[in-house]
């Protein structure tokens, strides 16, 4: 039986894969099997896709919306971000800060461990295991260790984490130390996660494919050469499974918006009246929660919203009911107890910019010139997958779509276990394994959900397109358009 290694590259696109960029991840993934059809979710934001990853379902179904977020049955007056102690106080006030179970949640009902370490936010770190101290596993991050005792043994071996810098890598230097030292030969888990905070914090810092965001990839690169080096030379590969992943792809910013004024300014008081609005920026999508879930004022905000010339596809929840123009949340995996009732991706294209990347957004914050991610864009939406190991392909290249909702049904499935009664949006990437079918002969589909609405002499229009495998829905890319019929 193979245990399960999982690194993630925080914010890191496919056409950022190459020889002279990251010749490590390169080199590993010629070896083994590269998903060139693989997805984040909608919101392209971080904790929202760790969240996907651990719980193989998509934002409706795991409840964490975006990376600021209203939890309703927490606080229904104000949006959060998703950080710990925020989180912590989430999962105190309603027993759960997450809806499904996570990986490590699954694998204690096996007896067996999930531990994670990661440089990236505390919200991050702490959503891949809420529940250590009676499901077991672990969670290991700069400001704090799940279960909590377990922080002061790590500082005691290993010394303090390093200041944050740019790029981070002496904090995911320190992060390999812990991972091969004491994590993979110590604790032998069955599955374990490392999470690189680069390129993301410095390609919002600078920019896409700057300098300082190049400096960045080689540098997390050659950390990620570190532990290929360590599974190497202690014969790890024999029965390691190695699948590399990143949360979503970047844009760069276009221009930026001051969503929460622009919505004061439309006349939409705050959210502890009748007929307000509480506003959530996520880069490149905003979140819209009305007081008292009221489909009126949900209607009001969406129409206002379809009339702005940043303002993207439009998803409204079942809570709005069916509104002109929107598309169905349900459609796009936003669907579910803790989401909002409107939801805009900001407007994007796909122009190149000074370094040769595609992606432009409107972005919620930032200046222009910054890297960012948040939206519906193809830039953002699809990000990396490989994999290496005795349970994969190998030198082999899936079209299949996939995405970061069939981590965890793939990883169980790698494991020998059943999941049970836990249900997934995603699915076992079983093409992709060894004696599995071939990907030429794995049936899927593409389709295309369109919607209009007249806007006093104009017309909005949106179009967004989407991947299918079985019952499994991949978010390929949603534009809009607002000009006369």
């Amino acid at each position: 039986m193979s245990g399960v290694l999982i690194v993630v590259f925080d914010g890191l696109q496919p056409s950022q894969v190459r020889r002279g960029l990251m010749p490590h991840l390169s080199a590993f993934a010629a070896e083994g099997v590269t998903f060139s059809n693989h997805h984040s979710v909608f919101p392209s934001v971080t904790r929202t896709n760790a969240s996907s990853m651990v719980t193989g379902r998509n934002p409706g179904g795991h409840g964490l919306a975006a990376n600021r977020l209203m939890v309703r049955d927490f606080n229904h007056l104000e949006t959060i971000p998703a950080m710990e102690p925020e989180l912590a106080q989430v999962k105190e006030a309603t027993g759960r800060a997450l809806l499904a179970p996570t990986l490590a949640d699954i694998l204690a009902r096996h007896g067996r461990e999930y531990i994670a370490i990661g440089v990236g936010t505390s919200g991050n770190a702490f959503l891949h295991n809420p529940n250590p101290e009676n499901r077991g596993g672990a969670t290991l991050h700069p400001e704090f260790t799940l279960p909590r005792y377990l922080h002061s043994r790590i500082l005691e071996r290993f010394g303090p984490w390093p200041k944050e810098t740019r790029p981070n890598t002496p904090r995911m230097a320190h992060a390999v130390r812990i991972l091969t030292e004491y994590i993979l030969p110590e604790r032998r888990p069955e599955v374990a996660l490392i999470w690189s905070s680069e390129p993301d914090k410095s390609q919002h810092d600078a920019g896409v494919g700057t300098a300082e965001s190049d400096q960045a990839v080689r540098e997390a690169d050659s950390e990620f050469g570190r532990i290929i080096r360590w599974l190497e030379t202690s014969d790890g590969f024999e029965d390691t499974n190695v699948m590399v992943v990143s949360d979503h792809g970047y844009s760069t910013i276009l221009a930026t918006v001051d969503i929460e004024a622009a919505v004061r300014q439309a006349g939409f008081p705050g959210p502890n009246v009748a007929g307000g609005v509480a506003v959530a920026g996520n880069g490149g999508s905003a979140l819209f929660y009305t007081n008292g879930s009221d489909a009126g004022t949900a209607g009001d905000v969406a129409e206002w919203l379809m009339s702005q010339p940043w303002c993207g596809p439009v998803i409204v929840s079942d809570a709005a009911g069916p509104l002109p123009g929107g598309l169905p949340a349900r459609r796009v995996g936003c669907e579910g107890p803790r989401v909002p009732e409107v939801i805009a991706s900001l407007r994007s294209n796909p122009s190149i910019n000074p370094s040769g990347y595609q992606g432009y957004v409107f972005s919620t914050g930032g200046t222009p010139g910054q890297g960012q991610h948040g939206s519906m864009s193809r830039q953002e939406l699809h990000n990396v997958l490989f994999a290496r190991g005795p349970s994969f392909q190998q030198r082999c290249i899936v079209e299949v779509p996939s995405g970061n909702i069939d981590l965890a049904p793939t990883v169980l499935s790698l494991l020998g276990l059943n999941s049970g009664m836990t249900p997934f949006d995603g699915r076992v990437l079983s093409e992709a394994l060894a004696g599995g079918p071939s990907p030429d002969h794995v049936d899927w589909g593409r389709e295309i959900y369109n919607a209009e609405r007249e806007l006093r002499g104009q017309v909005y229009r949106q179009q967004v397109h989407v991947s299918m495998v079985g019952e499994t829905v991949y978010v390929d890319e949603g534009s809009s358009t607002l000009g006369r019929r």
